[in-house]
């Protein structure tokens, strides 16, 4: 405990664990709606685009990549969601088609443009997310928390609706809910907290924080708010270990945390068989 309360003494330490429990938050909040909907993979078509992003704002010379990062993101978002109910391209190829393009062109341009003499640590840094949270800067975390506060709230204000658009969208079109409107703000806040994320675990690895605690609390749970709030609590709890055991132990955080995702998904499910939920 005493060499835990000594890491604590350093800014970068406290931001990481700020960061981390705000985007831990944020990811398992629309986790629950992307996994009833059947398009878990959006977060890794998005983070692949941010990664493209990324390399393109190196190239350029940006030093703040959210500039450049966040809006391409969301443009991706949106005609991710057009391409997807377009009939000769459905959802799975558009994203398919969305998260290898850009991944190979971020790759290349990193390779072609980069003037690092460390191509290969930094696209690995960026993949799988090894010290960008350990690295962040007061602005960042400002940033991250705005943005954390802005996907919380719209998540609260537009419960029912994404309530509606998730379960049943016919019905909810039937009874008047512009749907089209709020699978379009879905998509938006995704791509915001996808790039929020990488700076947490990396381009690779966002899918498993917004798919895996929402797969763990179904193991146990059946309502959607009960998911929703059982998936929040453990996403931040698992974030918090993760973040916990690579500082101690000096391993990589994103996987870290993914690692600690892996084995409460593995608890509930466990508890979910013995109590017969399944």
């Amino acid at each position: 405990m005493t060499s835990i309360a000594e890491y604590f003494a350093y800014p970068f330490v406290r931001y990481a664990f700020i960061v981390g429990t705000l985007i831990a938050l944020c990811s398992s909040l629309l986790g629950v709606t992307l996994v009833l909907k059947r398009f878990s993979f959006i977060g890794d078509g998005l983070s692949h685009v941010a990664f493209g992003g990324i390399a393109l704002a190196a190239v350029l010379g940006i030093s703040n990549e959210m500039l450049l990062v966040l809006p391409v993101t969301v443009i991706a978002a949106v005609l991710l969601l057009r391409t997807g109910q377009n009939t000769r391209i459905k959802g799975d190829a558009a994203i398919a088609m969305l998260s290898v393009g850009a991944l190979a062109i971020g790759y290349l341009l990193m390779n072609l443009f980069s003037t690092s003499s460390n191509i290969s640590g930094d696209v690995c840094s960026t993949l799988f997310g090894s010290t960008s949270i350990l690295t962040l800067k007061p602005y960042e975390v400002w940033l991250c928390v705005a943005l954390s506060i802005a996907v919380v709230v719209i998540f609260v204000l537009f419960y029912n609706k994404i309530f509606a658009v998730t379960f049943d969208e016919n019905f909810a079109v039937a009874t008047g809910t512009n749907a089209s409107r709020y699978n379009l703000m879905i998509a938006i806040v995704i791509a915001v907290i996808i790039v929020l994320a990488m700076n947490l675990v990396g381009s690779l690895l966002i899918s498993a924080l917004v798919i895996f605690p929402a797969l763990s609390a179904m193991r146990v749970f059946k309502s959607f708010l009960s998911v929703t709030i059982c998936s929040a609590v453990l996403s931040v709890c698992c974030a918090l270990a993760g973040l916990l055991i690579s500082i101690v132990a000096g391993t990589p955080v994103g996987s870290t945390i993914v690692a600690a995702d892996i084995v409460a998904f593995l608890g509930f499910w466990i508890v979910g068989r013995v109590a017969g939920v399944e």
